[in-house]
Protein backbone atom coordinates (compact mmCIF):
# COMPACT_ATOMS: atom_id res chain seq x y z
CA UNK A 1 0.00 0.00 0.00
CA UNK A 2 2.89 2.21 0.28
CA UNK A 3 4.67 1.24 -3.04
CA UNK A 4 4.09 4.31 -5.79
CA UNK A 5 3.25 3.23 -8.63
CA UNK A 6 4.71 3.55 -12.03
CA UNK A 7 1.46 3.73 -13.48
CA UNK A 8 -2.89 3.72 -13.18
CA UNK A 9 -3.22 0.46 -14.38
CA UNK A 10 -0.88 -0.95 -11.43
CA UNK A 11 -4.01 -0.29 -9.58
CA UNK A 12 -6.09 -2.44 -11.70
CA UNK A 13 -7.35 -5.53 -9.03
CA UNK A 14 -6.29 -6.47 -5.68
CA UNK A 15 -9.81 -5.53 -4.78
CA UNK A 16 -11.53 -5.29 -1.27
CA UNK A 17 -14.06 -7.91 -0.71
CA UNK A 18 -16.62 -6.44 2.05
CA UNK A 19 -18.84 -8.91 4.60
CA UNK A 20 -22.19 -7.32 4.20
CA UNK A 21 -23.59 -8.57 8.09
CA UNK A 22 -25.67 -5.01 8.37
CA UNK A 23 -27.53 -5.73 5.07
CA UNK A 24 -27.64 -9.69 6.06
CA UNK A 25 -28.72 -8.40 9.27
CA UNK A 26 -31.80 -6.11 7.89
CA UNK A 27 -32.81 -8.85 5.59
CA UNK A 28 -33.55 -11.64 7.87
CA UNK A 29 -30.38 -13.95 6.09
CA UNK A 30 -28.27 -16.61 7.82
CA UNK A 31 -24.58 -17.50 6.40
CA UNK A 32 -22.20 -15.34 5.15
CA UNK A 33 -23.07 -12.56 2.73
CA UNK A 34 -19.78 -11.35 0.54
CA UNK A 35 -19.37 -8.51 -2.08
CA UNK A 36 -16.34 -8.26 -3.53
CA UNK A 37 -16.01 -3.90 -4.49
CA UNK A 38 -15.24 -4.37 -8.63
CA UNK A 39 -16.01 -0.67 -8.38
CA UNK A 40 -12.71 0.13 -6.60
CA UNK A 41 -11.03 -0.21 -9.58
CA UNK A 42 -9.47 2.85 -11.51
CA UNK A 43 -12.55 2.92 -14.11
CA UNK A 44 -15.25 2.16 -11.80
CA UNK A 45 -15.57 -1.29 -13.04
CA UNK A 46 -14.81 -4.98 -13.00
CA UNK A 47 -13.85 -4.29 -16.55
CA UNK A 48 -10.78 -2.67 -15.99
CA UNK A 49 -9.10 -6.66 -15.42
CA UNK A 50 -10.58 -7.61 -18.54
CA UNK A 51 -9.39 -4.63 -20.52
CA UNK A 52 -5.81 -4.51 -19.11
CA UNK A 53 -5.35 -8.53 -19.70
CA UNK A 54 -6.90 -7.94 -23.61
CA UNK A 55 -4.12 -5.31 -24.20
CA UNK A 56 -1.10 -7.09 -22.72
CA UNK A 57 -2.04 -10.04 -24.48
CA UNK A 58 -2.32 -8.72 -27.50
CA UNK A 59 1.05 -6.69 -27.30
CA UNK A 60 2.91 -10.10 -26.57
CA UNK A 61 1.06 -12.18 -29.62
CA UNK A 62 1.98 -9.29 -32.01
CA UNK A 63 -1.65 -9.07 -32.64
CA UNK A 64 -1.15 -5.58 -31.27
CA UNK A 65 0.94 -3.26 -33.20
CA UNK A 66 2.45 -0.02 -31.63
CA UNK A 67 -0.27 2.99 -32.16
CA UNK A 68 -2.21 0.79 -33.78
CA UNK A 69 -5.96 1.92 -33.10
CA UNK A 70 -8.29 -0.11 -31.21
CA UNK A 71 -11.72 -0.84 -31.39
CA UNK A 72 -14.90 -2.69 -29.16
CA UNK A 73 -18.01 -2.55 -28.68
CA UNK A 74 -19.18 -1.44 -24.80
CA UNK A 75 -21.68 -1.19 -22.37
CA UNK A 76 -19.73 1.86 -20.84
CA UNK A 77 -18.09 -0.47 -18.96
CA UNK A 78 -15.33 -2.24 -20.73
CA UNK A 79 -14.79 0.73 -23.00
CA UNK A 80 -13.80 2.71 -19.72
CA UNK A 81 -11.18 0.14 -18.80
CA UNK A 82 -9.75 0.30 -22.45
CA UNK A 83 -9.97 4.12 -22.58
CA UNK A 84 -7.78 3.50 -19.59
CA UNK A 85 -5.36 1.39 -20.54
CA UNK A 86 -4.88 2.93 -24.10
CA UNK A 87 -4.56 6.21 -22.92
CA UNK A 88 -1.57 5.02 -21.15
CA UNK A 89 -0.20 2.60 -23.43
CA UNK A 90 -0.58 4.92 -26.47
CA UNK A 91 -2.93 3.45 -28.43
CA UNK A 92 -5.88 5.51 -30.27
CA UNK A 93 -9.13 3.64 -28.76
CA UNK A 94 -12.63 3.67 -30.35
CA UNK A 95 -15.83 2.51 -28.37
CA UNK A 96 -18.89 1.78 -29.50
CA UNK A 97 -21.79 2.15 -28.24
CA UNK A 98 -25.70 2.51 -28.00
CA UNK A 99 -27.20 5.39 -27.24
CA UNK A 100 -29.37 3.23 -24.88
CA UNK A 101 -27.29 2.43 -22.36
CA UNK A 102 -26.43 5.91 -19.50
CA UNK A 103 -24.85 8.48 -20.70
CA UNK A 104 -22.35 9.27 -17.88
CA UNK A 105 -20.19 5.99 -19.93
CA UNK A 106 -20.20 8.13 -22.72
CA UNK A 107 -18.75 11.25 -20.87
CA UNK A 108 -16.17 9.37 -19.18
CA UNK A 109 -15.04 7.74 -22.16
CA UNK A 110 -14.39 10.27 -23.91
CA UNK A 111 -12.84 12.22 -21.03
CA UNK A 112 -10.23 9.41 -21.18
CA UNK A 113 -9.52 10.69 -24.69
CA UNK A 114 -11.70 7.81 -26.23
CA UNK A 115 -13.79 8.53 -29.63
CA UNK A 116 -17.30 7.49 -29.19
CA UNK A 117 -19.82 6.21 -31.65
CA UNK A 118 -23.07 6.05 -30.89
CA UNK A 119 -25.24 3.79 -32.20
CA UNK A 120 -29.10 4.56 -32.52
CA UNK A 121 -31.29 1.84 -30.69
CA UNK A 122 -33.55 -0.68 -32.73
CA UNK A 123 -37.44 0.61 -33.13
CA UNK A 124 -39.55 0.42 -30.28
CA UNK A 125 -36.58 -0.27 -27.69
CA UNK A 126 -36.65 2.48 -24.94
CA UNK A 127 -33.25 4.36 -23.71
CA UNK A 128 -31.61 2.86 -20.74
CA UNK A 129 -33.10 -0.97 -21.81
CA UNK A 130 -30.72 -2.65 -24.19
CA UNK A 131 -31.58 -5.68 -25.58
CA UNK A 132 -29.68 -8.38 -28.05
CA UNK A 133 -31.21 -6.56 -31.04
CA UNK A 134 -29.29 -3.20 -29.89
CA UNK A 135 -26.53 -4.99 -29.33
CA UNK A 136 -26.15 -6.15 -32.66
CA UNK A 137 -26.22 -2.88 -34.30
CA UNK A 138 -23.41 -2.04 -32.37
CA UNK A 139 -21.67 -4.96 -33.67
CA UNK A 140 -22.05 -3.80 -37.11
CA UNK A 141 -21.01 -0.74 -36.59
CA UNK A 142 -17.86 -1.65 -34.70
CA UNK A 143 -16.94 -4.54 -37.54
CA UNK A 144 -17.47 -1.73 -39.87
CA UNK A 145 -14.62 0.84 -38.27
CA UNK A 146 -12.20 -2.38 -37.78
CA UNK A 147 -12.07 -2.95 -41.43
CA UNK A 148 -12.10 0.78 -42.25
CA UNK A 149 -9.33 1.21 -39.85
CA UNK A 150 -7.27 -2.05 -39.68
CA UNK A 151 -7.85 -2.30 -36.27
CA UNK A 152 -7.20 -4.07 -33.22
CA UNK A 153 -10.35 -5.68 -31.86
CA UNK A 154 -10.63 -6.29 -28.46
CA UNK A 155 -13.23 -8.46 -28.84
CA UNK A 156 -14.74 -8.84 -24.84
CA UNK A 157 -16.96 -11.94 -26.38
CA UNK A 158 -14.19 -13.65 -28.02
CA UNK A 159 -10.75 -13.37 -26.25
CA UNK A 160 -10.23 -15.94 -23.70
CA UNK A 161 -7.65 -12.98 -22.09
CA UNK A 162 -11.27 -12.06 -20.90
CA UNK A 163 -11.74 -15.04 -19.12
CA UNK A 164 -7.75 -15.69 -17.52
CA UNK A 165 -8.69 -12.08 -16.36
CA UNK A 166 -10.74 -13.27 -14.00
CA UNK A 167 -9.37 -16.88 -13.44
CA UNK A 168 -5.98 -15.30 -12.55
CA UNK A 169 -7.48 -12.38 -11.09
CA UNK A 170 -10.98 -11.77 -9.39
CA UNK A 171 -11.40 -15.71 -8.57
CA UNK A 172 -7.95 -16.63 -7.10
CA UNK A 173 -8.21 -13.07 -4.68
CA UNK A 174 -11.50 -14.52 -3.69
CA UNK A 175 -10.10 -17.60 -2.47
CA UNK A 176 -7.14 -15.90 -0.79
CA UNK A 177 -9.92 -13.14 1.00
CA UNK A 178 -12.21 -15.96 2.50
CA UNK A 179 -9.29 -18.10 3.40
CA UNK A 180 -11.36 -20.69 1.27
CA UNK A 181 -14.41 -20.41 3.58
CA UNK A 182 -16.31 -19.79 0.73
CA UNK A 183 -19.73 -22.13 -0.54
CA UNK A 184 -21.14 -20.28 -3.49
CA UNK A 185 -20.63 -17.93 -6.40
CA UNK A 186 -23.34 -15.89 -7.91
CA UNK A 187 -22.98 -13.36 -10.81
CA UNK A 188 -24.52 -11.53 -13.70
CA UNK A 189 -23.82 -12.63 -16.88
CA UNK A 190 -22.83 -10.17 -19.48
CA UNK A 191 -19.82 -11.40 -21.53
CA UNK A 192 -19.78 -14.56 -19.23
CA UNK A 193 -16.09 -13.99 -18.66
CA UNK A 194 -16.34 -13.10 -14.92
CA UNK A 195 -18.13 -15.62 -13.64
CA UNK A 196 -16.08 -18.08 -15.78
CA UNK A 197 -13.03 -16.99 -14.54
CA UNK A 198 -14.20 -16.82 -10.98
CA UNK A 199 -15.91 -20.44 -11.05
CA UNK A 200 -12.86 -22.17 -13.26
CA UNK A 201 -10.85 -20.78 -10.41
CA UNK A 202 -12.50 -21.26 -7.42
CA UNK A 203 -13.82 -25.01 -8.47
CA UNK A 204 -9.87 -25.69 -9.36
CA UNK A 205 -9.43 -24.80 -5.48
CA UNK A 206 -12.39 -26.73 -3.82
CA UNK A 207 -14.53 -28.57 -6.71
CA UNK A 208 -17.62 -28.56 -3.99
CA UNK A 209 -18.15 -24.88 -4.61
CA UNK A 210 -21.25 -24.05 -6.45
CA UNK A 211 -21.56 -21.07 -8.86
CA UNK A 212 -25.18 -19.90 -10.05
CA UNK A 213 -25.51 -17.20 -13.49
CA UNK A 214 -27.85 -14.56 -12.97
CA UNK A 215 -29.84 -13.46 -15.15
CA UNK A 216 -32.89 -10.63 -15.79
CA UNK A 217 -36.28 -12.30 -15.03
CA UNK A 218 -37.65 -11.68 -18.59
CA UNK A 219 -34.60 -12.60 -20.70
CA UNK A 220 -33.12 -16.19 -18.61
CA UNK A 221 -32.06 -17.08 -22.03
CA UNK A 222 -28.74 -18.96 -20.75
CA UNK A 223 -31.52 -20.95 -18.46
CA UNK A 224 -33.70 -21.81 -21.59
CA UNK A 225 -36.73 -20.22 -20.69
CA UNK A 226 -38.66 -17.90 -23.04
CA UNK A 227 -37.50 -14.53 -23.31
CA UNK A 228 -40.91 -12.80 -22.73
CA UNK A 229 -39.10 -9.01 -22.72
CA UNK A 230 -35.67 -8.55 -23.71
CA UNK A 231 -35.63 -5.01 -22.65
CA UNK A 232 -34.67 -4.72 -19.22
CA UNK A 233 -32.91 -1.73 -16.94
CA UNK A 234 -30.03 -4.31 -16.09
CA UNK A 235 -27.15 -2.31 -18.22
CA UNK A 236 -24.39 -4.23 -19.40
CA UNK A 237 -25.86 -8.05 -19.74
CA UNK A 238 -28.81 -10.14 -20.34
CA UNK A 239 -28.73 -9.85 -23.88
CA UNK A 240 -30.29 -13.13 -24.50
CA UNK A 241 -27.19 -14.73 -26.83
CA UNK A 242 -25.47 -17.91 -26.56
CA UNK A 243 -22.01 -17.41 -24.28
CA UNK A 244 -19.07 -19.17 -25.35
CA UNK A 245 -17.13 -18.40 -22.19
CA UNK A 246 -19.94 -20.66 -19.99
CA UNK A 247 -19.10 -23.78 -19.95
CA UNK A 248 -22.30 -25.81 -18.44
CA UNK A 249 -20.21 -28.19 -16.56
CA UNK A 250 -19.03 -24.70 -14.36
CA UNK A 251 -22.81 -24.09 -13.90
CA UNK A 252 -24.92 -25.22 -10.85
CA UNK A 253 -27.90 -23.34 -11.21
CA UNK A 254 -29.56 -20.56 -13.14
CA UNK A 255 -31.43 -17.39 -11.05
CA UNK A 256 -33.38 -14.82 -12.26
CA UNK A 257 -33.80 -11.46 -10.98
CA UNK A 258 -36.36 -8.22 -11.54
CA UNK A 259 -35.28 -5.02 -12.89
CA UNK A 260 -37.34 -3.62 -9.79
CA UNK A 261 -35.47 -5.86 -7.57
CA UNK A 262 -32.01 -5.04 -9.20
CA UNK A 263 -32.60 -1.52 -8.32
CA UNK A 264 -34.12 -2.24 -5.14
CA UNK A 265 -30.74 -4.34 -4.33
CA UNK A 266 -28.55 -1.89 -5.06
CA UNK A 267 -30.20 1.01 -3.39
CA UNK A 268 -30.09 -1.45 -0.34
CA UNK A 269 -26.32 -1.76 -0.63
CA UNK A 270 -26.26 1.69 -0.60
CA UNK A 271 -28.28 2.82 2.33
CA UNK A 272 -27.27 -0.41 4.34
CA UNK A 273 -23.25 -0.55 3.65
CA UNK A 274 -22.44 2.36 2.40
CA UNK A 275 -21.65 0.92 -1.08
CA UNK A 276 -22.70 2.88 -4.19
CA UNK A 277 -23.34 0.64 -6.67
CA UNK A 278 -25.60 0.09 -10.13
CA UNK A 279 -27.80 -2.19 -11.14
CA UNK A 280 -26.34 -5.37 -11.79
CA UNK A 281 -24.75 -4.90 -8.49
CA UNK A 282 -28.32 -5.03 -7.01
CA UNK A 283 -29.47 -7.99 -9.19
CA UNK A 284 -26.01 -10.04 -7.88
CA UNK A 285 -26.84 -9.05 -4.18
CA UNK A 286 -30.68 -10.38 -4.99
CA UNK A 287 -29.75 -13.64 -6.30
CA UNK A 288 -27.22 -14.25 -3.28
CA UNK A 289 -30.01 -13.64 -0.95
CA UNK A 290 -32.18 -15.71 -2.47
CA UNK A 291 -29.14 -18.36 -1.98
CA UNK A 292 -29.15 -17.65 1.55
CA UNK A 293 -33.10 -17.70 2.34
CA UNK A 294 -32.81 -21.41 0.00
CA UNK A 295 -30.74 -23.64 -1.05
CA UNK A 296 -27.19 -21.99 0.69
CA UNK A 297 -29.06 -21.55 3.83
CA UNK A 298 -26.23 -20.64 6.65
CA UNK A 299 -23.27 -21.09 4.00
CA UNK A 300 -20.84 -18.31 2.46
CA UNK A 301 -21.90 -16.82 -0.44
CA UNK A 302 -19.57 -14.07 -2.63
CA UNK A 303 -21.02 -11.85 -5.20
CA UNK A 304 -19.27 -9.38 -7.68
CA UNK A 305 -20.17 -5.62 -6.94
CA UNK A 306 -19.85 -5.02 -10.68
CA UNK A 307 -19.44 -1.35 -11.08
CA UNK A 308 -20.17 2.55 -9.74
CA UNK A 309 -23.88 3.95 -9.17
CA UNK A 310 -22.04 6.93 -10.77
CA UNK A 311 -22.84 5.77 -13.98
CA UNK A 312 -26.22 5.51 -13.46
CA UNK A 313 -26.84 9.31 -12.20
CA UNK A 314 -29.01 9.61 -15.33
CA UNK A 315 -31.65 6.90 -14.50
CA UNK A 316 -34.07 6.82 -12.69
CA UNK A 317 -31.61 3.75 -10.01
CA UNK A 318 -31.26 6.88 -7.57
CA UNK A 319 -33.99 9.09 -8.24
Amino acid sequence: MNRVLDSVLQAIGSTHLVRLDRLASEWGLSGGLYGKLEYLNPGFSKKDRIALRMIEEAEASGELSPGQNVVELTSGNTGTGLAIVCAVKGYPFTAVMSRGNSMERARMMSALGAEVVLVEQAPGSQPGQVSGIDLALVEEEAQRIVRERNAFRADQFALESNVRAHEFGTGREIWEQTEGRIDAFADFAGTGGSFAGCSRALKKLKPSIRCYVVEPDTAAFLAGRKVTNANHKIQGGGYSRDLPFIDPALVDGYLTVSSEEAAEGARALARLEGIFAGFSSGANLQAAAGLLRGKEYGKNVVFLVCDSGLKYLSTDLYR
